[in-house]
């Protein structure tokens, strides 16, 4: 009985390895810009950007030698002002530590105005004048999420919040009161938001199932099963679990796809008129902005070491590259 066990072990585990796609392209070319070095390895990572092993940090403004405080992660950047948690209860203002009773996971300032995500799914205003909360509400708590938390929007009169259970809860400036509630994504597991940004006047979000565009009057929602989002000054870039490259309108109009089969997105970049993947087999794809032309590049990096795509450069374990 021991030994048929034991064979039939051996047979799953070997029709599991068996069952494995990789991506392998037919040609490939060798990539010969060179990467530069990061002082050490990246230890965490969120939409915004990331904290490196020795506590100095990536945000959208690229590599900073600055530290951060003894214990704190990076969250966001406002205006080069930096903002930092240290995943208990406070979070910190460049080295100005302030109270804020819990665990946030996003934020963003403006101003006097500090908007905060919380880990069990409340949002907040604090008043860093008044030294208080000036708004705060609490939304359905979300077990589990993707890590790729983003961060809360400034608009001219109102905050746009992303919330752990999909939706996006805009919020007044003049009064601190809600006055909308955008829902995305109420039925997935992984339900987060992901993705947050505004382009040309319309709102872009997105979780791991759905993306949506809400501007003037309308709202466009489209179903995919999404690896990676990204935009540039007019267009919307996804990468998708089955390996798909898709650039978007602002309405989610498909303005072109490639297809790359068994491909698996680590980041997605856009620089010198091009889209760039990572690919997890060691692979750089480049896409040219008219999606009718393309080259894959062998790219050597450690597929287990954290990456993270900042505007135009790609941060992998301790180097980046950036596309110019």
């Amino acid at each position: 009985m021991k030994i048929v066990s034991t064979l039939l072990l051996a047979l799953l585990l070997f029709t599991g390895c068996a069952g494995k796609k990789f991506f392998e392209p037919e040609d490939s070319e060798s990539f010969d810009a060179n990467s530069s070095s990061l002082s050490s390895d990246i230890e965490s990572i969120n939409r915004s950007g990331a904290t490196l092993e020795d506590k100095t940090y990536i945000s959208a403004s690229g590599v900073s030698s600055m530290k951060l405080l003894e214990g704190y992660e990076f969250l966001n950047s406002s205006n080069g002002i930096i903002l930092s948690t240290n995943n208990k209860d406070k979070v910190a203002i460049d080295s100005k530590e302030i109270e804020i009773g819990d665990i946030v996971v996003a934020a963003s300032l403006e101003n006097d105005l500090l908007a905060l995500v919380y880990a069990n799914n409340s949002i907040a205003l604090y008043d860093l004048q008044k030294e208080r909360f000036v708004f705060k509400e609490y939304y359905k708590e979300s077990i589990v999420n993707d890590t790729r938390i983003t961060n809360p929007h400034f608009m001219s009169n109102i905050i746009l919040f992303p919330t752990l259970d999909g939706k996006v809860i805009v919020v007044s400036k003049d009064n601190n009161q809600v006055v909308k509630n955008i829902v995305v994504d109420p039925d997935s597991t992984f339900n987060n938001i992901i993705y947050l940004d505004v382009i040309n006047d319309t709102l872009v979000a997105a979780t791991n199932n759905k993306i949506i565009a809400v501007g003037t009057g309308n709202l466009f929602i489209k179903d995919y099963e999404i690896r990676e989002v990204i935009t540039n000054d007019s267009h919307i870039f996804i990468a998708t679990i089955d390996g798909q490259l898709i650039k978007m309108n602002t309405e989610l109009d498909v303005l072109g796809s490639k297809k790359y089969r068994f491909a698996k997105f680590h980041a997605l970049a856009y620089g010198g008129n091009a889209l760039y993947g990572l690919e997890s087999q060691g692979y750089l794809i480049k896409v040219e902005d008219d999606f009718e032309h393309d080259t894959i590049y062998d790219f050597s990096f450690d597929a287990e070491s954290k990456a993270i795509a900042v505007k135009d450069t790609i941060y992998f374990g301790d180097e980046y590259i950036q596309f110019k």
